[in-house]
């Protein structure tokens, strides 16, 4: 052994290569720099040393010995003559000894400063980041250098002392996995040849030998060395040495490798997850080692999670001494496959328990694969070895599954987008260089396959075997769904092969089950398959089941109206929904879900107060299309009899609008004759007509104006023909008014009110109600004076039959005074509506909607009037409460804020309305659709205000937009879309664009001309804006 010695002059010189009576000596442990800048032995024979940056180390060391009162010390670096390969063996070969007899042992970390760019010390928190982060701890050299010695002092890039191996002893174990007493000396012997492999797992070293190398002093060995024989034969000349100490151990790689297939080409994404669980799977110190190391991943069949665990195999393979998978999708199979496990161990037995215990006793390392194990009904935990050996991966569709991982679980999810249309195109057999090009097509695929693994593979496959384009796709897909998802491609199959098979594992489970619950869940599924595969509120079954309730046990189908329900829509309810007891019990309801839910068909949500379960759109596809046509029939009498039930109340279709409208059209995606086949018609027109009243409250104008039509022609009715069906012509003559076709609702709901006076009495509540629709229509089409005549009737009346606290009183007198706003008779609105103000003062409590909303129209006069303080007064009370009492959300909510904002506008608080506004706009973008009228009005306010306020600009580009929606929803005479073209037309004015705007007005004039009476308010401000334009261009 050859040392350094620090001579007096301060000068360092080599001494004689000792064989015995080494003198005390200090040992530096560092990181190897660029061969150009370490100081070699041939440096130091030739005295060149000094300039290299290596140098700075040799002085560290030697003042720090001489500090210590030590005079040798000794660096790999230069104490070595390399090019004598004899030497170089031996010293390879004692280095642990060296290193083991040193008096210290000083660990330089040239990547860890203890100093800032001013030269200001750090305290310990701030460099501990950057030592933790050292190069020091990857090396494969350094791992016997941190454990050789019995004293090890570690320093900085400046040389100030960090700490010793005792006081830093959490962190070098946490940094290293090397337990405690390893690091506190205890002999290497009591650990196992499997750990003490894993402590350098990680490690590398700039020559591949050395990795195999720098463990010789670890396991006690000598052994030639042969550099250029590789890493693989540099370890197997290793493990054989081990043999022969450790009566044949094997530590070199992957001995046993039962695996059923090779990774899929295809396999793309999921890199997080795939090192999240190999982070758990893998040993870092047997004395961490508590609890068997395991990960579970569930989810959706068809995802991936057997090929995730293939490629896991793969990746760890080399780090495990066995692999072995078990198919655990029946009991027959991995019995079967555990038996051959135990033999491959050289185990001969006849059962499961044994081969655990095989397993279990196995010393090496061993990764154990649990594939399938997807049966809600079965105790997986009989499948996991005992004791807290080895490693366990299992997939499976059931949810509760996870219990078995607590800490390291997944509930798979589709891919990334990206990765998704990755795989998806090279599924399809494109070339890379390509991808780019078909990005928007692979975009629309892979949305209308939810990201799903397996259907995506199949579609590329239906590309690449030529049975279409890439971009016709999607639409064959709209016309041949079943078709294309029951594509089997013949090469790089799933175990299910397709993606229906798959999802239709699932089923068989349950259809095998005879238990209750299995049996509500069948059915329950049928029913969400009509309804839209996005989040559905259980709160609809329980409302339903409260309105079933209310029904009369016998009545006439001839003695009921159209749209009444009966006991035979009861009938079609779900057993779950119907229990004998007289409150709503969800425990049937909620096992049906619990059931879909841990084979990964639904997916529970919680919502506020209530939970809600969507599907994966492809599972919901199945789900509907696995049943023939009668029992889609059934399910959808069933869905229509939920729904419609459900809206005895509004409140919650109100609040919930956004969730459930999907479910409505979803409901409503069937040829109306098609439904009038399926069931009597007493029972199938009031599902109609129930969903036709959610359209028209959800301002679906459109498809209600179509739902209605179709209505018609099934039932033998001519539109322009009054009959019993006058439900039906009510709900017409409303949709026509939200059309805009005002001229058409004011005909047909005279005709309504002229049966109606005829077969009536005139105090009926039914014809006073068709009175107070015909004058909302009357007001709607401008004709104010009509209005304000038949609702004055109508109070009239009622001040006669109802008390003056009830809520249709009121309620028709806030319309009154909506009709006197609209005529100009602003005072007499007012008195009105303070009454009714101050009479839902005494009857309703301040959070009442009913009361709140009549605040809201006061609060309006008020604004029209003039008396804008008040305005603001009002409405900030009622906003004060709503945003107590509502959810932010909420249509009453936000159409409070939306009139709020106006009168600060009025009241010259421009930015206190911009900031409102901008609010309600961002909610109403989250919650409603696009073409909602609602948002489109807080848009044109919010427009109005950006006016006021100078941003002409942003109040185009706002008012533009609106005006392009209402395009396409509204018809031209629509006042709403006049009024917003109106307010654009003042934009362009207010930008300068006075061209633009006399063009847009003009043509805003001539509508209301043809579809306003002479003197309609809204008319003559047209009219007067136009002069005004046409007299300043």
């Amino acid at each position: 052994m050859r040392l350094l010695q620090l001579e007096n002059s301060g000068d360092f010189r080599l001494t004689e290569d000792y064989n015995e009576h080494i003198p005390p000596y200090a040992i530096l442990s560092h990181t190897w720099g660029k061969d150009t800048e370490e100081v070699t032995f041939d440096d130091f024979r030739a005295g060149t040393y000094t300039g290299k940056t290596g140098y700075r180390k040799i002085q560290f060391c030697g003042e720090q010995a001489a500090r210590d009162g030590l005079q040798y010390f000794w660096i790999d670096s230069c104490c070595i003559n390399k090019s004598n390969h004899t030497e170089l063996s031996e010293a390879i070969n004692s280095m642990f000894s060296w290193y083991r007899n040193a008096v210290n042992c000083y660990v330089y970390l040239s990547d860890v400063s203890t100093r800032s760019d001013t030269d200001e010390s750090f305290s310990r928190p701030l460099w501990e980041s950057e030592f933790r982060h050292s190069r020091w701890f990857t090396r494969a050299w350094t791992l016997q250098e941190l454990i050789a010695p019995h004293s090890v002092e570690f320093f900085s890039w400046e040389g100030e002392r960090l700490g010793d191996k005792r006081s830093l002893e959490p962190s070098l174990h946490e940094i290293t996995g090397i337990p405690v007493e390893v690091l506190r000396g205890n002999p290497l012997t009591r650990f196992s040849v499997e750990e003490r492999m894993l402590w350098a797992a990680e490690r590398t070293a700039k020559r591949k030998e050395d990795e195999a190398y720098c463990l010789l002093g670890i396991f006690g060995l000598h052994m030639p060395l042969i550099y250029g024989e590789g890493r693989e034969n540099a370890f197997i000349r290793l493990e054989e040495e081990i043999g022969k100490r450790s009566k044949g151990a094997n530590i070199y790689g992957n001995v046993h490798w039962m695996v059923p297939r090779a990774v899929n080409s295809f396999f793309t994404g999921r890199s997080d997850l795939l090192s999240r669980i190999q982070k758990a799977l893998k040993i870092k110190s047997v004395f961490a080692t508590t609890k068997q190391r395991r990960f579970v991943i569930t989810g959706l069949g068809g995802q991936g999670k057997s090929e995730i665990c293939l490629q896991v195999a793969s990746l760890m393979r080399q780090q495990f001494w066995g692999v072995f998978w078990v198919d655990v999708d029946k009991p027959s199979t991995a019995e079967k496959n555990f038996i051959a496990v135990a033999k491959l161990l050289g185990h001969s037995i006849e059962s499961v328990p044994e081969a655990l215990q095989a397993l279990a006793t196995t010393h090496q390392s061993w990764l154990l694969i649990l594939d399938n194990a997807d049966d809600p009904e079965f105790n997986y935990q009989t499948y996991f070895p005992p004791e807290t050996h080895g490693a366990v991966l299992m997939t499976s569709r059931v949810a509760e599954c996870r219990g078995y991982s607590p800490d390291a679980f997944e509930a798979l999810g589709g891919l990334e987008e990206q990765d998704s249309k990755e795989l998806f195109l090279k599924a399809a057999g494109l070339s890379p260089e390509l991808w780019l090009s078909y990005d928007d097509q692979a975009k629309e695929v892979v949305c209308l396959l939810g990201s799903h693994t397996l259907a995506l593979i199949q579609a590329g496959a239906y590309i690449s075997l030529g049975y279409c384009q890439l971009q016709q796709y999607p639409e064959i897909y709209r016309q041949q769904r079943m078709r294309l998802l029951k594509f089997r491609p013949k090469q790089a199959q799933s175990r299910y092969c397709d993606v229906y098979a798959t999802f239709e594992a699932s089923a068989d489970i349950l259809e095998q089950s005879q238990s209750e619950s299995a049996k509500d869940a069948l059915h329950l599924l049928q029913i969400l398959s009509i309804l839209d595969s996005s989040v559905l509120t259980l709160q609809v079954f329980e409302e339903a089941w409260k309105a079933c309730k209310k029904i009369p046990q016998a009545s006439s189908v001839k003695a009921r109206g159209i749209d009444e329900f009966s006991q035979d829509h009861v009938s079609y309810l779900p057993r779950f929904m119907i229990p004998d007891n007289d409150a709503w019990d969800s425990f049937r309801l909620t096992q049906a879900g619990s059931q879909l839910e841990s084979l990964s068909l639904v997916t529970r949500h919680n919502l506020d107060s209530y939970q809600g379960w969507s599907m994966h759109p492809l599972a919901h596809a199945w789900a509907k299309d696995r049943q023939d046509s009668e029992r889609q029939g059934m399910a959808w009498i069933t869905a229509g009899c939920v729904l419609g039930l459900s809206y005895s109340n509004p409140r919650l279709w109100q609040t919930q609008e956004r969730l459930l409208l999907p479910h409505i059209l979803s409901y409503l995606d069937i040829k109306v004759n098609k439904a009038f086949g399926l069931a009597a018609k007493s029972v199938v027109t009031p599902l109609f007509l129930e969903c036709g009243w959610a359209l028209l409250h959800m301002r679906q104008d459109s498809r209600l104006g179509q739902l209605i039509q179709d209505m018609f022609l099934e039932l033998g009715q001519n539109p322009r023909e009054l009959s019993e069906f006058l439900p039906l012509y009510d709900l017409q003559a409303r949709n026509l008014t939200n059309l805009g076709r005002n001229k058409e609702a004011v005909t047909l709901l005279e005709q309504v009110v002229k049966i109606k006076g005829i077969t009536l009495a005139e105090t009926h509540p039914d014809r006073l109600g068709s009175q107070h629709i015909l004058a909302r229509a009357y007001r709607a089409n401008g004709q104010v004076k009509e209005a304000v005549a038949l609702l004055e009737q109508v109070i009239k009346i009622k001040g006669i039959t109802l008390a003056e606290t009830h809520p249709n009183r009121l309620a028709s007198q806030h319309e009154l005074a909506g009709a006197y706003i609209a005529n100009g008779q602003v005072e007499e609105a007012i008195t009105l509506l303070e009454y009714v103000v101050k009479i839902s003062g005494i009857i309703q409590v301040e959070t009442h909607p009913d009361r709140l909303a009549s605040q809201h129209a006061l609060a309006g006069a008020y604004r029209k009037n003039g008396q804008v303080e008040e305005a603001i007064a009002l409405l900030e009370q009622v906003v004060k409460i709503e945003r107590i009492t509502q959810v932010e959300t909420h249509p009453d909510r936000l159409a409070s804020q939306q009139v709020l904002a106006g009168a600060y506008i009025a009241n010259g608080q421009v930015e206190e309305a911009i900031t409102l506004l901008e609010q309600v706009v961002k909610i109403q973008r989250i919650t409603q659709v696009e073409t909602h009228p609602d948002r489109l009005a807080s848009q044109h306010e919010l427009a109005r205000a950006y006016i006021a306020n100078g941003q002409v600009e942003e109040a185009i580009t706002l008012l533009e937009y609106v005006v392009k929606i209402e395009g396409t929803t509204l018809v031209e005479t629509h006042p709403d879309r006049l009024t917003s073209q109106h307010e654009l037309a003042r934009a362009y004015r207010a930008n300068g664009q006075v061209q633009e705007a006399i063009a847009l007005l003009e043509y805003v004039v001539k509508i209301k001309r043809l579809t306003f009476h002479k003197g309609h308010p809204s008319l003559i401000i047209s009219e007067d804006t136009l002069s005004c334009f046409l007299q300043q261009a």
